[in-house]
C-alpha cells in the first residue's frame, strides 16, 4: 500500500503586529514541518473581526498543500498531527492561551498574532471533540470562504 497524497487547506488570520510578516513566518514554518512548499496561496484580504469587537482589522488568507500521509496512518491520527503542527506554529509566533468559552458555552474570540485553522483535508470527515473537519464554520465566514475559493481545486 503506497503513501497517500491528499490536499490540505488551511485558513490563516492575524490582527496583531506585522500581519503579513506573521503569515510569511507561519508559512515558512508550515513548509518546514510538512516537508513541502505550499501549492497555492490566496490573496490576503482585510476584514473586520468576527465574533468580537476590536479596532485591529484582520488579514486573512487560505493556503493549499499537497501532503503525503504515511502508509498505515489513520485519517484521525494524521489530522491530529496537522493540528499539533498548527498549534505549535501559533505558539512559536507568540500566540498564548487556548480556546475560551463564556458561561453560556459560547466561544470567546480575541485579537491574535496568528490563527491557523484546518479547513479541509481531502474529503475526510473528522468529528472529534477538539477537531472538526471540514471546519464547521467555514461556510458562515466570508473571510474564510473567499480566500478558500481562490485555492480550492
Amino acid at each position: 500500500m503506497p503513501d497517500n497524497k491528499v490536499l490540505l487547506y488551511l485558513g490563516l488570520g492575524s490582527n496583531l503586529g506585522d500581519r503579513k510578516a506573521n503569515f510569511e513566518e507561519a508559512l515558512r514554518l508550515m513548509d518546514e514541518a510538512l516537508g513541502c512548499h505550499y501549492e497555492a496561496l490566496s490573496d490576503f484580504i482585510e476584514t473586520e473581526p468576527w465574533g468580537f469587537v476590536s479596532s485591529d482589522r484582520f488579514l486573512n488568507a487560505a493556503v493549499r498543500y499537497r501532503v503525503t500521509v504515511p502508509r498505515g496512518t489513520s485519517e484521525p491520527a494524521y489530522s491530529h498531527r496537522i493540528l499539533g503542527i498548527c498549534k505549535n506554529i501559533e505558539r512559536a509566533l507568540g500566540r498564548t492561551g487556548g480556546p475560551e468559552y463564556g458561561i453560556d458555552g459560547k466561544r470567546i474570540y480575541r485579537s491574535r498574532i496568528i490563527d491557523i485553522d484546518i479547513l479541509l483535508i481531502g474529503d475526510w470527515r473528522i468529528d472529534d471533540e477538539d477537531l472538526k473537519i471540514p471546519h464547521p464554520l467555514m461556510n458562515e465566514r466570508d473571510f474564510v470562504r473567499i480566500p478558500l475559493m481562490q485555492v480550492l481545486i
